[in-house]
């Protein structure tokens, strides 16, 4: 009896199910493989399954029996063979089943087109198809653990209709209610908290990981060095690579073919210093060790979750001023990204903000002709770090010489509000705030001259690609199709991609960890279009074309080689 239970299934559900995987398979912001299709068509069907069996449990509740057929219609049924609803079953499971190999077939096709798109390596039909076996087995799983939960729910039911003698009809919604109430509390509390517990115990020990090719920096001009207050050893995974993978002022010289000196490079990590506010305090004590106030640009970056710095943004400024350059960072987190932005927002705005403050006002005390340039960085959640340190468009103005923000995440506060008051006509996906008078947005990096009226400094622009899943993703996505799938597609999306309700959302969510997995120029790999974007927001007085184009070689060659040995 039991097994029988569990084997049985609703065909309104399946078809439902079907249709829902069959939306999954169509296109996305990125190429996916047959592993990240088959976990979001398996959730997508899950889900089509649960709304098909609400829809024929609510036809049985409501609907059947208010409906009067004809007695006529009633005894043709009544005459039809008892093997005749068995068979019209398997039929329309095998139209199913068929109906998700087709679907797997030209999905194959449309991942194709995708990533010929962005010059990535074809994508077999036949690898492909395992994404139905996968899909199937994900199915299993969530019907399993809902059946599970029924079962409890019945259970507890029980229990309040035999020991506390609650009515029958009570003792159902109670029942769910009290199981609900449990599992909330224990996934937003107990579970929550020992999840990302463990998960900081687990990146704390990756934190202390030293790639061989890291090696501690013996120049004063970085922390990490000898003379640095910031020790060594404190300055996390991430910040021990920053402070080693610099170029030096020979680098610098010989590419651009001028004097340079050596870049200030200052970091301090989690376990540098007792706390965010002294993490700050120790940041500038550093940029006044190494005298970074001196310098003609001064940049201040906020991090992503575990404390990355985006190399190529970093070398780009200091290619740029020849070295005369100070970059300053603090970590926040040990954990990356995509668990940072669940747990650890608010600490990479806090911190974003703090770094910022303490810098500012430091920066400011200083006579208006004896400061560098004030420069704000951040990419990814690091924008929406960085993003925390201002009010607003004025305070953008009156507090820096320039902010770079790159992909960020569709729930930042100021990319928002720019965002949504874009000057009519212009789309989500490259939108023109206020005639471009001061920020702007790019996808290359001809987008940074449009439109071609007067760009008043200090400058602000952001980066962000059609297809990057981290800038597009959000909860909206369930349920209100967005703008940038209204409006005609970005250069490398697919125009067959489409809206659907529920299924976009985890096709896109299904895009962010391949995020990084494609080529320069799209999702989120920015590559050297923030020289262009440096380059527009604060150019230096012997800026050329050639110039650029030397620096370009530089950061690509560059970029493969930190690939290669981190």
């Amino acid at each position: 009896m039991f097994v029988r239970n569990q084997l049985s299934f609703s065909l309104f559900g399946v078809v439902v199910a079907t249709l829902f995987f069959a939306l999954s398979l169509t296109p996305s912001l990125l190429p996916r493989d047959w592993l990240f299709e088959g976990l979001v068509g398996g959730i997508n069907a899950a889900i089509g399954y649960g709304v098909g069996c609400l829809l024929e449990w609510a036809y049985r509740r409501w609907i059947r029996p208010r409906v009067r057929l004809p007695a006529a219609v009633t005894e043709t049924f009544a005459e039809l063979p008892t093997w005749l609803p068995g068979a019209i079953k398997v039929l329309v499971v095998v139209a199913c089943v068929i109906v998700a190999i087709v679907m797997l077939i030209q999905s194959a096709r449309w991942q194709r087109e995708i990533t010929a798109l962005m010059g990535m390596d074809d994508i077999t039909t036949t690898g492909f198809l395992r994404t139905g076996a996968l899909s199937a087995a994900v199915i299993a799983v969530v019907i399993g653990v809902f059946r599970a939960v029924r079962w409890l729910v019945r259970w507890v039911a029980n229990e309040l209709i035999e020991r506390v003698h609650i009515p029958r009809k009570l003792a159902l919604p109670i029942g769910f209610l009290i199981v609900t109430i449990v599992a909330v509390t224990l996934f937003n509390g107990v579970l929550a908290k020992a999840f990302f517990s463990v998960a900081n115990s687990a990146f704390s020990v990756r934190n202390s990981h030293t790639s061989p090719n890291a090696t501690q920096p013996q120049l004063p001009e970085r922390s990490g060095s000898p003379a640095s207050l910031a020790k060594w050893e404190t300055l996390g995974s991430e910040g021990r690579w920053f402070v080693s993978y610099v170029p030096t002022a020979a680098d610098i010289a010989r590419v651009t073919g001028k004097p340079a000196r050596e870049p200030i490079r200052v970091y301090t990590g989690l376990e540098s210093a007792d706390g965010p506010q002294a993490q700050a305090e120790l940041a500038v004590a550093e940029l006044e060790r190494t005298g970074a106030f001196d310098r003609k640009a001064l940049v201040v970056v906020t991090t992503t979750g575990t404390g990355w710095v985006d190399s190529t943004s970093a070398e780009s400024v200091e290619m740029m001023y020849g070295g005369d350059t100070a970059i300053v960072a603090t970590q926040y987190s040990y954990l990356p990204s995509v668990l940072s932005f669940l747990s650890d927002k608010e600490k990479a705005t806090r911190m974003g903000k703090l770094v910022f403050d303490k810098v500012y006002e430091h920066w400011s005390a200083r006579p208006a002709q004896a400061r560098p340039k004030l420069l704000v960085y951040g990419e990814s959640l690091g924008s929406q770090g960085s993003e925390g340190a201002f009010t607003g468009l004025s305070d953008l103005r009156t507090k820096s010489d320039g902010v770079l923000w790159v992909g960020p995440p569709n729930s930042n506060r100021l990319w928002g509000e720019f965002v949504a008051r874009r000057d009519p006509g212009s789309p989500e996906v490259l939108p023109t705030y206020a005639d471009g008078l001061v920020v702007r947005f790019a996808d290359s990096r001809g987008d940074l001259w449009r439109p071609p009226g007067t760009w008043l400094a200090p400058r602000i622009a952001y980066l962000q690609h059609a297809s990057d899943p981290v800038v597009w993703w959000s909860p909206d996505l369930l349920f209100d199709e967005p703008d940038w799938l209204r409006e005609p597609r970005g250069p490398d999306v697919s125009p067959t991609m489409a809206w659907y309700p529920i299924v976009t959302f985890w096709q896109v969510a299904a895009d962010l960890p391949n995020a990084q997995g494609v080529t320069d120029g799209h999702g989120h790999r920015y590559g050297t279009l923030v020289l262009d974007a440096w380059a527009a927001l604060a150019e230096p007085p012997d800026w050329s074309a050639e110039l650029s184009d030397r620096i370009r070689n530089y950061l690509e060659q560059s970029a493969v080689r930190e690939r290669s040995l981190k």
